[in-house]
């Protein structure tokens, strides 16, 4: 990513553990590539792919822990990021210590401590020159709002590092009590978990419980909070997640796998049927089929189709033609004029064909695909649970 700075920085990094007789590993990745197939950004999908090769690194050479170099201005950073991300408690606790074979030994220091300490014991260290500019968010909360709140508290990292503590502290009770109402309200079947809907009555904000519960099989907090809101109005309502499915029942939330996965779908030519997460997707060619008025069902001009096709979530990027429209529409914004709860966006599919998106399943069909006064063959999509 970095070109010859990158280089140099491994150059540095190799003279060190030779002179001090540690052993080194090098990977390289191609992160734009994977940030682009995952709609990441760059700096997320390098973490990703750092941390899952530090993985098989601990895994293959039977280490126990992986230190980081985070320091107490990282953390900071952090919580700083995270607020404008509207985080929960959680993430304002700054980064943990410890976190499963990570540690973090440098977090007690700031930066600057590191810095002095290092120039007293005429260590040699190497700045990433990624750092010096404000192209990432992290590195505009370093270089422009920091400072700035230290102009308001010149003791800023002593105040915060008490405030972390105290939250921290909170933290802990917070995870007593949860610890308790889950006990009380929570049923850990076999096949399936199930919860009192009462188990949330006491509490202000119910959606921040249910989310702290749900989010472990893929519900976010825009899905909980419209759990809550249809607990008392609307049994047998289905929520979904990458992974589960979540059923509001006359007493009871229900949260069941899903049998089938998310994993994208290759339909080929003349096949029937096929399966992605809870939902089935009927396949046939047809040549004077009347177009029907369910959004569950779609008829294409066979002849401007590309087989394989792919069946998959829709993802961030994502554009078509929508019908009646010569001009390219981000789905983002689709969903937005139609006005698409971002709990019904989490479950919905794009049919794509040779890297167009033809139908975005159950709402509307690109015009590229219409049919026309030309057309002679026709296939027709028809959607509909795969659910028992």
């Amino acid at each position: 990513l970095r070109g010859k700075e990158s280089d140099g920085d491994e150059e540095f990094v190799g003279q060190v553990c030779k002179e001090l007789s540690i052993p080194i590993f090098i990977k390289r990745f191609e992160t734009e590539a994977y940030a682009w197939e995952n709609s990441l950004s760059t700096q997320m999908a390098a973490r990703e792919l750092r941390y899952a090769w530090f993985d098989e690194l601990l895994t293959g050479h039977y280490y126990r822990y992986l230190a980081t170099g985070h320091h107490f201005d990282d953390s900071m950073e952090t919580i700083l990021l995270n607020l404008t991300r509207g985080s929960s408690t959680d993430g304002l606790a700054g980064i943990p210590v410890k976190n499963g074979n990570v540690i973090r030994p440098l977090l007690f220091a700031t930066k600057d401590q590191i810095e002095k300490y290092a120039m007293m014991k005429g260590i040699v260290w190497r700045e990433d020159e990624s750092n010096l500019t404000d192209d990432y968010q992290r590195n505009f909360i370093r270089h422009q709002i920091v400072p700035r709140l230290k102009e308001l508290n010149p003791s800023l990292e002593t105040t915060w590092q008490s405030g972390i503590e105290k939250i921290q502290g909170d933290l802990s009770l917070l995870h007593h009590a949860y610890v308790s109402w889950k006990k009380e309200f929570v049923v850990d079947e076999p096949e399936r978990i199930t919860m009192a809907k009462d188990a949330f009555g006491l509490f202000i904000q119910p959606a921040s419980i249910l989310w702290r519960f749900a989010r472990t099989f893929g519900f976010n907090f825009e899905q909980s909070k419209e759990v809550i809101q249809s607990l008392h109005s609307q049994p047998g309502k289905r929520f979904f997640s990458a992974t589960h499915l979540l059923v509001i029942d006359r007493d009871l939330l229900i949260i069941t796998p899903h049998q089938h996965s998310w994993n994208e779908e290759i339909i080929e030519k003349g096949q029937t049927e096929t399966i992605l997460g809870p939902f089935r997707l009927r396949m046939e060619t047809v040549t004077g089929a009347a177009l029907g008025s369910e959004l569950s069902e779609a008829i294409l001009d066979a002849e401007r189709l590309s087989f394989p096709l792919v069946w998959r979530k829709w993802k961030a990027g994502d554009s078509f033609h929508p019908l009646g429209m010569d001009h390219k529409k981000k789905l983002s914004d689709f969903f937005i004029d139609k006005k698409i709860s971002v709990a019904d966006k989490e479950t919905i599919t794009v049919i794509e064909s040779d890297g167009k998106v033809a139908w975005v399943v159950g709402y509307r069909i690109d015009d590229r695909f219409k049919l026309t006064a030309k057309t002679t063959s026709m296939v027709r999509f028809t959607l509909s649970s795969a659910l028992p």
